[in-house]
């Protein structure tokens, strides 16, 4: 490098909002899109009673950089975006509106996308490379690839290629779709769903979820029990692992065929990656690949589980980096 070359580097505060957990960190990108990690902090969501007052539990602690003094910030929040800044997300009780928020906090350039976006972007940053294999396919350069995770709940979205050889990606709702229950005794489950909540239909979110495995063990055994007390007693509950992992590889698998996901599948979210027994399981590759008509192809397609609790601030950072990348492009065009 000569004295005359000079990195330029741009802060970037990232936020992923989940129906638990509000995590938050600083992140440094370069004038390639280089990320670094600087800082990091978590907070539960359920202890803010708006979104600003989430702002300000962050302002409140003792940070090397304040949100109203980074180039960019990205808020990643589990639910549909409206008109690209607003957002009522169905397990958090506040909105987010971040037009609102920009001008109450004196906040630069800010942006507002769906969770599993960042999800899907994280798929681009060093939580996807360091993804652990599940099956190891074969990819198709230059495909779509699909993202899926159950946490508080499922979370679905893609990775579609652009003309410049880069990835897009969009977001899907389809967690809230109906739920394809097949054999007898898992419509029974339906039912028994059903009873219990009330409802005339049950989603992929009620049963690929933290929830869900509460549900399922709690139809299995009659004891009801948090989701961490369900996965801490797998080794002596064989049949709730079983179910569990064969209505995951039903959701991987019906996703990866929506979407033709060739380039591969990511298995992200907090359910897989505090128990990758649940995507280890033989009845979780028995499901995936069970297609009469698509077998063949199932087998080629590639899955990774991303283990990084920190992989949805690594997607919205990518985001970032991405848009300060635009930006540069578009001022010099």
């Amino acid at each position: 490098m000569t004295d005359q070359q000079v990195i330029k580097r741009s802060t970037i505060l990232a936020a992923d909002i989940g129906g638990t957990n509000s995590r938050f960190a600083f992140f440094s990108a370069d004038d390639e899109g280089k990320l670094t990690m600087l800082s990091q902090s978590w907070l539960r969501t359920a202890d803010a009673d708006s979104f600003g007052s989430l702002i300000n539990k962050l302002i409140s602690w003792d940070l090397s950089l304040k949100p109203a003094d980074t180039d960019v910030i990205g808020i990643a929040i589990a639910g549909p975006i409206e008109n690209d800044t607003i957002s009522s997300p169905p397990l958090i009780p506040w909105r987010i509106d971040i037009s609102e928020a920009q001008e109450e906090f004196s906040l630069k350039r800010t942006f507002l996308i769906n969770d599993f976006v960042a999800q899907a972007y994280a798929c681009l940053s060093p939580a996807g490379k360091e993804a652990q294999t599940v099956f190891p396919g074969k990819a198709v350069r230059d495909a779509t690839i699909a993202v899926v995770g159950a946490g508080t709940g499922l979370g679905k979205a893609l990775l579609a290629p652009d003309v410049r050889g880069n990835y897009r990606a969009l977001p899907s709702e389809g967690a809230h779709a109906d739920f394809p229950f097949v054999t007898e005794r898992e419509h029974e489950f339906m039912k028994f769903l059903m009873h219990e909540a009330g409802i005339s239909h049950v989603t992929y979110n009620q049963v690929v979820s933290g929830s869900g495995l509460s549900a399922v063990h709690r139809f299995l055994t009659g004891e009801q029990l948090t989701p961490q007390e369900v996965a801490k007693g797998f080794d002596n509950h064989p049949e709730t692992l079983s179910w569990i992992s064969r209505l995951y590889g039903r959701a991987c698998r019906n996703f990866a065929l929506e979407t033709l996901a060739l380039g591969g599948l990511f298995i992200a979210g907090g359910v897989a990656a505090r128990n990758p027994v649940i995507v280890n399981h033989e009845a979780f590759k028995n499901e995936f690949y069970m297609s009469i008509t698509m077998g063949h192809l199932l087998r080629d397609i590639p899955v990774w589980l991303i283990t990084d609790q920190n992989s949805g601030l690594w997607g919205v950072a990518v985001k970032a980096a991405m848009e300060l990348q635009e930006k540069e492009i578009y001022q010099h065009e």
